[in-house]
């Protein structure tokens, strides 16, 4: 009884733990998405998300052609990604994502800003869940395994799916913010 009692009042340290950890992994991200190899990772998400397509100047199947490896180097493909818009929509996307990591940081100071900064997650976790329908390259493809489509992930839709987390953190934070900010209004009034 004594470790569930123990264990029972860690709420707190649990919330911060969470806020914490949101706010490293946006602004690690975000700031990730000003590297190259990122932003042409997200290529087969954007250009096929109809939230998120019109970003970029070529249509969707065509990318295909111009993925590099994470680490690799080519010139040409480089050249594609500039003319298709990718470089300037993942530098806009990253800082975006640091934005929300930099008011998420801010509920010791400002709750109001960390609430708004939690719902905009909630926002960004669902589109990212939504690549899970628009994104073919989420599932094991066809190339002779059994083990193929829903319900395998591939690398792609691993890196997707951890967004159910980022999801319930948001809520959770969101809910935490909101009612730090009403108890500190109500108790000045």
């Amino acid at each position: 009884m004594r470790l569930y009692a123990v264990a029972s009042r860690l709420d707190r340290i649990g919330m911060g733990l969470l806020r914490l950890g949101l706010v490293i992994v946006l602004l690690w991200i975000g700031g990730l998405k000003f590297a190259k190899y990122e932003a042409d990772g997200i290529v087969p998400l954007v250009s096929q998300s109809p939230l998120m397509s019109f970003f970029y100047h070529h249509p969707a199947p065509e990318y295909r052609q111009y993925m590099n490896k994470e680490g690799d180097l080519n010139a040409a493909h480089r050249a594609w990604h500039e003319s298709n818009g990718t470089y300037a929509f993942s530098y806009g996307l990253g800082t975006v994502i640091i934005l929300i990591g930099l008011l998420i940081a801010l509920h010791p100071v400002l709750p109001q800003l960390a609430t708004v900064g939690s719902l905009l997650l909630i926002c960004m976790a669902c589109t990212t869940l939504s690549f899970l329908v628009t994104t073919p390259e989420a599932w094991v493809p066809a190339l002779g395994d059994t083990t193929h489509g829903f319900p395998y992930l591939s690398g792609a839709g691993r890196l997707i799916v951890k967004d159910c987390i980022m999801l319930g953190a948001a809520v959770t934070t969101m809910a935490d913010s909101a009612g730090q900010y009403l108890r500190r209004k109500y108790l000045l009034v």
